[in-house]
């Protein structure tokens, strides 16, 4: 009689790390436990595990970051993906400048995000926003520039997905995505900086102050404001990185002089 094959470990623990990501509640670019620790919870070696790890990269349920550990992704829809997401991701890698459009189109979409949360949020949706909001707070105290930026992101998130139309979601997990590696730095640096940490903070509270009034004109004006703040200090913070770059490939001057007026 022959046997019905086994399936194999790694299949069973990409099972298990959904499971895992499902009871602990782990959202959007919210980071996995650390590889030895999650390997010896599930009582598995860490090659196993990491089999596992790179199925779930591969079906866009994770991403994996060089030296930065792992995090949940954003599960976008084909068509999403396919259509909107995909021909973006080739021309900011062609040219980071169109991350610049990106952010003009953040400008137009969360204004009306905003605004469709204001009208439509119900109870459990405010809840979650105000919980979203505290967490860019407690994560500024922990001084870590890159989880304060995915509290930044999941707060954005909320806003979208108390729009409730599905269309705007998943653009706006598009864009993220599309974000994460040409923006990501300049947004940790951005909570680096405690007057720009504190212009944020004031805007996000009166974003959700506008949304939990339900008054959907005064949260699309603060989803303006905010976005036109991000924008223009993105742009300052990569002008100020060019720059920098490029003094530090300038020749010494003085070294020159002295290497001329001594043959």
């Amino acid at each position: 009689m022959t046997s019905l094959p086994q399936p194999r470990l790694a299949d069973h623990l990409v099972e298990r790390v959904k499971a895992i990501i499902h009871e602990r509640n782990l959202e959007a670019g919210m980071r996995l436990p650390a590889e030895r620790q999650l390997a010896a919870e599930l009582g598995v070696s860490r090659s196993s595990l990491r089999e596992a790890i790179q199925k779930l990269i591969s079906e866009n349920i994770l991403i994996s970051r060089r030296g930065g550990g792992t995090y949940v992704r954003f599960e976008l829809q084909p068509w999403s993906e396919q259509r909107i997401v995909e021909p973006l991701r080739t021309l900011v890698a062609e040219d980071p400048n169109y991350r610049y459009d990106i952010l003009e189109a953040r400008h137009a979409i969360e204004a009306s995000t905003a605004w469709h949360a204001a009208m439509r949020a119900t109870d459990a949706d405010k809840e979650k926003l105000q919980y979203c909001f505290d967490a860019t707070l407690k994560l500024k105290e922990s001084d870590n520039p890159d989880l304060a930026a995915q509290a930044d992101v999941r707060f954005h998130l909320a806003i979208a997905e108390a729009s409730h139309n599905v269309v705007l979601l998943q653009t706006m997990r598009g864009f993220f995505d599309l974000m994460q590696s040409s923006v990501m730095h300049s947004r940790q640096r951005m909570y680096t900086v405690p007057t720009i940490f504190s212009r944020l903070t004031e805007q996000h509270n009166e974003l959700l102050e506008a949304i939990l009034a339900g008054d959907p004109e005064r949260a699309s004006k603060a989803a303006k404001s905010h976005l036109g703040f991000v924008h223009s200090t993105i742009k300052n913070l990569h002008e100020d990185e060019a720059r920098q770059a490029r003094i530090t490939r300038l020749p010494d001057e003085e070294t020159n002089v002295t290497r001329e007026g001594n043959p």
